[in-house]
């Protein structure tokens, strides 16, 4: 699987977390507790190996997409702080679908800059073979991702 390839399905899962999360009940506060959970292992894992791999690659082959990547790290380090703030909130408390929503929208805005900005850029410079080199040592690295969200090199930033 070619890097963009698997960075696209990770969208499409947390997407899917999402749609779920946005679809509980009010009360339902267990289910939306076991879904923030999935969706921090979710995106941290994702955050891990895009600046990890992914970016590093990138602005190295496209050195135009630079800013792209900048901005990226930086909507990142919202996220994991976001993430770290919701770990231990009880979903009882009025604060918790809000900070989900702001995550929710962050990450959405996130993906589409992405995907269709500055994914295609990446694809056109890289080709098939060094995306797909790219794509394994990607999948590879999601095992040794942190599972704590302060743990990212974003969070620093």
């Amino acid at each position: 699987m070619d890097a963009i390839v698997l960075l696209k399905e990770d969208h499409k899962n947390v997407e899917a977390l999402f749609k779920k999360f946005e679809q509980a009940g009010e009360r339902a506060h267990v289910e939306k507790r076991r879904l923030v959970d999935q969706i921090t292992q979710e995106l941290v894992t994702h955050a891990y190996i895009e600046e990890e791999i992914f970016y590093p690659a990138a602005r190295a082959k496209v050195p135009e997409t630079s800013d792209h990547v900048l901005e990226s790290v930086e909507e990142h380090h919202v996220v994991v702080w976001i993430l770290s703030e919701l770990k231990d909130l009880d979903p009882a408390d009025e604060h918790f679908t809000a900070k989900v929503t702001v995550l929710i929208e962050n990450v959405r805005h996130h993906v589409e800059e992405e995907e269709k900005e500055w994914f295609p850029q990446v694809r056109e410079a890289m080709g098939r073979k060094e995306l797909q080199a790219l794509g394994e040592r990607m999948a590879k690295a999601k095992a040794d991702a942190p599972s704590e969200p302060l743990a990212v090199r974003s969070a620093k930033a």
